[in-house]
Formats: structure tokens, sequence, C-alpha cells
């Protein structure tokens, strides 16, 4: 047990497999793939924890052994610029405390920014290049792909929220990047993406640059069975206690979407004497401590909405899972303006990551916020 880690429910990173629930058959799924020399396309909701997931598969001894690492989160990048300015710090900042000799061929290759790179006391690069100096975006991208193929180990990069590309103001960025990838054989990669009918259109469409480059993974939900065992062992081990139909609350409440029930038994855990007990009755006030410490940023983000916008977001948190959106009965049920004004919002808010869309239903994103705007408005 690391002392150093107070709470034991991990709500941001990777802190070690003792706390990183079950995955045992997708770890294994995974890493099997990856050493054998596949590129996987992992696809689940956010807040699923493929991050972690992947993270854990980079801390097995058949990967951290024999492997360079890189985790690159492209969600809020706007261009090709932007992408290759993440890619390239990501790659330096992970190669950085492997000493002179890994990060020394990253730097070697990199001509078209080189300017851009500063060096501290003791000879470390760092990379204080600005999106506005990468002049030539698609030359340095092939800069990265140059050093991946000569690396002195093989690599594997993870692209979190990879479907961001279709974004871009960029056509010809998927051929470019299938174009790198294909012919990339010391490096295998994992394109990790949120939104299913984005990925899926981008890996099964056959007019698509990517069509059959990957092996498609979908990441389904943690086994309740599993979650329940590893709170109540992490409680234990702490010396405290805690009622299994806590975590089993949890699961149904937020659907097992791993993030808010981790965030909810955290805070439970806080709160938690030594050698206390921890019982459904203290969700409710966990979980109305979550959303009051968050209302100000709540607050904020409505306010900065549209009013459409913003209508539409607080109709279709009451409704839950909300669906036929521009039907008269869900218009005249929320006391919208038209027809005409959902439709315009909806792309908005989808755009802004506010809400999602399966199958036609949609939800509010965030499940906290979904519940502050049930309570409040």
């Amino acid at each position: 047990m690391d002392t150093k880690i107070i709470n034991p429910f991990i709500t941001t990173g990777y802190a070690g497999g003792a706390y990183f629930c079950d995955r045992e058959k997708e770890t294994d799924d995974l890493t099997r793939m990856l050493v054998n020399g596949n590129n996987v396309a992992l696809i689940s909701p956010r807040r699923f924890g493929k991050t972690n997931l992947i993270r854990h598969c980079f801390a097995q001894p058949e990967i951290a052994d024999n492997y360079y690492t890189f985790v690159i989160d492209i969600y809020s990048t706007k261009s090709v610029a932007d992408l290759v300015h993440r890619l390239g710090l990501s790659i330096l900042e992970t190669l950085k405390p492997m000493g002179r000799k890994a990060w020394e061929k990253f730097i070697a290759v990199l001509s078209s920014v080189k300017q851009g790179l500063t060096y501290d006391s003791f000879g470390k690069p760092s990379w204080t290049i600005s999106i506005g100096d990468i002049m030539t975006p698609t030359t340095t991208l092939e800069e990265i792909f140059s050093y991946l193929e000569q690396a002195d180990k093989p690599c594997i990069v993870a692209i979190d929220e990879f479907q961001q590309i279709t974004h871009y103001n960029n056509e010809g960025i998927e051929a470019t990047l299938r174009t790198h990838v294909q012919y990339c054989t010391n490096t295998h990669f994992i394109f990790c993406g949120s939104q299913r009918h984005l990925m899926g259109q981008m890996f099964t469409n056959p007019a698509r640059p990517f069509y059959q480059s990957v092996s498609i993974y979908n990441l389904p939900l943690l086994p309740e069975d599993k979650y329940i065992d590893f709170c109540v062992r992490l409680f234990e081990e702490r010396g405290k206690h805690v009622s299994p139909e806590v975590p089993h609350a949890l699961y149904e409440r937020f659907e097992g979407v791993t993030y808010y029930m981790q965030r909810v038994m955290n805070e439970l855990f806080s709160r938690t004497s030594a050698e206390g007990t921890c019982t459904t009755e203290n969700i409710e006030e966990a979980i109305r401590y979550i959303i009051l410490i968050s209302t100000s940023t709540y607050e904020d983000l409505m306010y900065q909405l549209p009013e459409k916008q913003s209508l539409v977001l607080r109709a279709i948190a009451k409704d839950g899972k909300a669906q036929n959106l521009t039907s008269g009965k869900f218009i005249k049920r929320h006391g919208l303006l038209s027809a005409s004004s959902v439709k315009s919002a909806v792309p908005a808010l989808l755009e802004k990551g506010l809400i999602t869309s399966e199958k036609g239903v949609y939800q509010v994103y965030d499940k906290f916020l979904e519940m502050w705007l049930q309570q409040c408005c």
C-alpha cells in the first residue's frame, strides 16, 4: 500500500495497478494486440477509463521494459498545427526523464522548429514552440514520424480523442496520417475515441483512408461485482469500512460510468472516519457537496451560452434521456421557442461537448451538471 496516497479513489491520472479496478481481460487483449504488431481503435464514451486503461497496459512489463510509450490528448486541438504541437510536446516531455540518449535523437530530426527549443542550465531541452511557430505543420509532422521510425526502441503512441481530426479545416489530414502510419514499422498506434459514430465512419467506411487499418476494440463497462469488490478492498486496506450497497447504488445511478462513481467514492472515503462505516445514507450529502463546489463554474457556463442553447440544454437535462427534440410534445413540455431553434441549438451543444447523442437519445455529458440543472432550473 502506497502511504503517500491518502485517498485511494483516484479521480485524475493513473496511480498504479493497486488503484486500478479489474480490466484484466481488456489489459491482456490490448497488450497482446500491441506487442504483436497491431494498431488499435479503442472506442467508448468519455469517462469510461480509456486513458487509464492505456497507461495500465503501458505499465505491463512486456511493454514497459521494451517500448517507448506516449499518450497524446488532442481533444482541445483545432488544427494540424495544434496537433503537431501536442505531439511534439508530449514526446519530448516523455523522453526527457529518460536521459540524453533518449531525447537527443528526437531533437536532431526537428529541423523545421529547432529555433523554438530552449535549454536549461543542465542542457535539457524544453518545448517552448508556440502553435504560431509551426509554419509548415505537415513538414514537422513528417519529422516527428521520422523520429518514431528511427527511435532506438520500438514505440507505441496513443492518441486520445482521435475523432477530433475530423473537425480540422484540412480535408487531407486523415490521408496524411494514414500514409505516415502505414509506413511506420517501428511504431504502433492506439487511436482512442469517444464519439462512436465518427470513429466508426473513420475506420469502417471503405471510402475513408483508415478503412481496415486497425483492430477495433469497444471498451465495455466495468463489471459491477468487480467494482464493488474494489471499493470494499480499498476501504478495508485503509482501516475503514463501506457497505457493498454503496458502490452498488452508485453503479446504478451513474450507469457504470467510472469517473462519476470514483468521484463520489472519493468524497465518501474522505468523509468516513477511521474504523467508521460508509452507508447509502451518506451518498446524497456527498453528491450535494460535489455539485455545490461546482456551482460557480456551472453558472458561468450557462451565462456564456446563447439563450437558445441554454434552454435546450436545460430541457435535455430535465428529461435525462431526451428523444425527438424537435417534436411538438418536447417543445411544449419545456416551453421552447420552436423546432427550428432546437434544430440550430443541438449541433452547437454537441460541438461544445455539452451533450451526447447515441441512437437518437440525447443526454447532458456531465452528469453532475445534469443534476445541478435538474435542481436549480
